[in-house]
């Protein structure tokens, strides 16, 4: 019953790539029930974020994988084989490991950032909303989000605000120094976006405006930081303002072209605009980054940044390494586990059976009149015999078969001395 997981992130595949696979909040629906109707999946979730998407699934067949990346190039609409050279699998032991990695941010961008935990609740949430979690990744889910608690409190791994939201401030000041003068446009409504603005609002910033599709969501962010709201549209009308942009949506197109922009900056009067495109797709068209006066930053950008954070955090990563390592061993001894359940409870009720008809024939003997401490011999020695005869018949025959390795195993079952004399 092998666990597999498929995907691609920030270490394996550029921007322009990843974007290509991300399965956008509205898709996976669809794209669940899709993906768990291929020939050999017991059960299937999808992980799709800025820097990664990844297909948890649980297969019948090994075979399946292959079906697996030609559907996820399908539904996007190109050539899955052209994936190949950006994804990674793993199976069974490394794709628990994987998981619990993913759930603990030791596998982010931003090494021990918190985002990514929520993220992967909310992936384990969709595939549980639309039926397609299975005893087995729903065990591993939870483990993970366990593990991930676990390393968080034990670790220093998040002692430190170190986001990718974090970073892009970080950059902020290097160009401009005090933010104290600056105004900046904050283009979605989104954890991100909330994240930049709280860090923003730290480092003293003069003024902010929030542009979100829904204007509600806008309204509700711009309340909490002291900022103005406005709606997707209004951005021409403010853009020329801002010194400091910031996107973050879930847009499938660009929100901002080339043009707007350059007409911003014209009115700007060549004053330099620094602008971060923390999307997947991209929000910011990638011609934006040619303008003069125009620093143009996207995620991948972002990881020289961020590469001065990762220091501080790697003694803990190490600590939180070895808790991975001992919890994925706990969770593949209970995946080792259900191998045997079957066995288990045959036997089980083999053994119950046995015990049910013993206790018939003593009850009938009661009820004609024998004495109690004569029934209640015969119940504990028929009971003895008819559950140690087959046991006792297969150990003699594995004697006699010269099967050394079979009573070997006797002794560590039965928990029985190598010894007879010692008991």
């Amino acid at each position: 019953m092998p666990l597999l997981t498929i995907g691609i992130n920030h270490k394996t595949a550029p921007l322009d790539v990843r974007e290509k696979v991300v399965f956008a909040p509205e898709q996976l629906n669809t794209a669940l029930h899709e993906l768990i109707g291929l020939p050999g999946l017991r059960e299937a979730a999808i992980l799709s974020t800025c820097n990664r998407t990844e297909l948890y699934c649980n297969l019948q067949e090994v075979a399946a994988d292959q079906r697996i990346i030609d559907w996820l190039g399908n539904y996007h609409q190109f050539d899955g084989q052209s994936l190949r050279p950006y994804l990674y699998q793993h199976t069974d032991s490394e794709a628990v490991k994987h998981a619990i990695r993913v759930a603990s941010g030791l596998d982010s961008l931003v090494l021990g950032e918190p985002q990514i935990l929520g993220q992967l609740k909310s992936a384990y949430s969709a595939a549980d909303e639309h039926g397609t979690l299975g005893k087995h990744l729903r065990r591993l889910f939870q483990h993970a989000f366990a593990v991930a608690k676990h390393v968080r409190t034990d670790t220093d791994i998040g002692a430190s605000a170190v986001s990718v939201a974090f970073a892009a401030v970080s950059l902020a000041r290097q160009i401009f120094g005090d933010l104290g003068e600056q105004r900046a446009l904050l283009i979605g409504a989104g954890e991100t976006i909330e994240l930049a603005a709280r860090h923003l609002r730290g480092n003293g910033l003069r003024e902010a405006v929030v542009a979100n599709r829904t204007p509600e969501r806008a309204a509700r962010l711009a309340a909490e930081i002291d900022a103005k709201a406005i709606a997707l549209p209004d951005i021409p009308q403010v853009l020329h303002q801002a010194d400091i942009v910031i996107a973050s949506t879930a847009s499938p197109l660009p929100i901002l072209g080339k043009g707007a922009v350059e007409r911003a900056i014209r009115q700007r009067k060549h004053r330099p605009m620094f602008m971060v495109d923390l999307a997947v797709p991209r929000d910011i068209e990638a011609e934006v980054g040619s303008l003069d006066d125009v620093y143009l930053y996207t995620l991948d950008d972002l990881e020289e940044v961020v590469a001065e954070n990762i220091a501080s955090r790697r003694e803990a990563a190490e600590q939180a390494e070895e808790i991975v390592a001992a919890q994925t061993e706990h969770f593949m001894g209970w995946l080792r586990s259900q191998d045997v359940v079957n066995l288990i409870r045959s036997y089980r009720d083999r053994a119950e059976r046995t015990r049910d008809d013993v206790l018939h024939k003593a009850q009938r003997q009661l009820a004609q009149g024998r004495p109690p401490e004569e029934v209640l011999a015969f119940l504990a020695q028929t009971l003895t015999n008819k559950l140690i005869h087959e046991p006792t018949s297969a150990l003699d025959h594995a004697a006699r078969e010269a099967r050394p390795e079979l009573i070997a195993a006797a002794h560590e079952l039965l928990h029985l001395p190598r010894d007879p004399n010692k008991q």
